[in-house]
């Protein structure tokens, strides 16, 4: 017999002793265990902690900047991806509802089809080991988050008092309604593909950013290209080809670019990476403006991979999960019109192939 979801009541009640029991439970952790979403937890602080918004995300992420230095995180089920700097250049794009933040250290990409709910947290001091903190965070109409963005010693909270009031929602309830997201559609058969007129146009590309639209246009799901690309355009490597990658990255000073996305938000760090560190399943980076934690155990496959383009070859290091959803992308730092670091190709050159 079907269970039916818990209560904004019985999940407060469960929330509150998990907060007063360490070790400390993310949120999106401990609302799976709960067989809820993160925004249904969320919204049971509404009231109290918890302030829900209105929405009106544009206008909101384009008075980000008021702010001034924050942290923004995006992540998904198995990486988790946070920067450090101010919400700048805070553009959209119509019909397609694409939003891009293009700071030196804040670099987003956003699909607002997938910003549905919001609110603003204060956390708790038994909740948080600094004793509580502000932030904003954002949800998918099923509950997932999509994308947050927390202060700093360094940031203006009369700013983010005035954000708050501007954005306030009459409803403050402490129950959340969530709607399931469709889910993808079947892969097509490899029998149903033209894998050399698929395999022919990946040759022809003149910026990665065409990647996309040609796994669109062929009806062919990115782990399926990867797979059907093996030996022309991708090497699939052992998945600890995320630590050795790292840790060369490291060791030569080489800037790289480590994209991880959820939903909504496509996050990019470009620079170099020095401080890491294992603590597992997670392997982590733990610089002052970048921090990244990958949990290793839920990489499945890990493939290099090439594409052409107008300023050569580019290569990338690609992380995907049991559910074929891309975990992690790392590159080396490169702009448009400059070709790829011969370090970087190196680096991932010497990756020993998977048999």
């Amino acid at each position: 017999m079907p269970t039916s979801p818990p209560s904004a009541a019985d999940l407060k009640q469960r929330w509150n002793a998990v907060q007063d029991n360490p070790p400390d439970v993310q949120p999106r952790t401990a609302a799976a265990r709960m067989g809820a979403s993160e925004a249904e937890l969320v919204a049971t602080g509404c009231g109290e902690h918890v302030t829900r918004l209105r929405g009106g995300w544009r206008g909101l992420l384009r008075r980000l900047h008021t702010l001034g230095p924050v942290m923004a995180r995006t992540r998904n089920d198995a990486a988790v991806h946070e920067k450090t700097g101010v919400y700048r250049d805070v553009e959209f794009t119509d019909p397609h509802g694409l939003g891009l933040v293009l700071e030196d250290n804040i670099d987003l990409r956003l699909f607002m089809d997938h910003w549905h709910l919001g609110f603003a947290v204060e956390t708790p001091p038994n909740g948080e080991r600094d004793g509580g903190r502000r932030s904003l965070q954002f949800f998918d109409r099923d509950g997932t988050a999509v994308h947050k963005v927390f202060l700093t010693g360094e940031s203006d909270r009369d700013a983010y008092d005035a954000l708050v009031d501007a954005y306030r929602h009459d409803d403050q309830s402490p129950e959340q309604s969530v709607t399931p997201v469709e889910a993808d559609t079947a892969e097509t058969p490899d029998a149903d593909i033209d894998v050399e007129g698929f395999l022919h146009a990946w040759g022809e590309l003149e910026d990665t950013h065409d990647f996309f639209p040609l796994l669109s246009e062929h009806d062919v799901s990115r782990e399926q290209a990867l797979r059907l690309g093996e030996g022309r355009f991708t090497r699939r490597v052992p998945d600890t080809a995320l630590r050795h990658t790292l840790r060369a990255a490291a060791e030569q000073e080489t800037p790289i670019m480590v994209f991880v996305g959820s939903p909504g938000c496509l996050q990019i760090h470009t620079g170099p990476v020095q401080t890491l560190k294992a603590t597992p399943p997670w392997y982590n980076v733990r610089d002052p403006d970048f921090r990244l934690r990958l949990n290793e155990e839920r990489i499945d496959q890990a493939w290099v991979v090439r594409k052409p383009t107008t300023d050569g070859r580019v290569t990338s290091l690609e992380l995907m999960g049991a559910d074929g959803d891309v975990i992690a992308r790392l590159f080396g730092e490169r702009k448009s019109g400059q070709s790829e670091r011969a370090d970087w190709r190196s680096i991932l050159e010497a990756l020993p192939s998977t048999p």
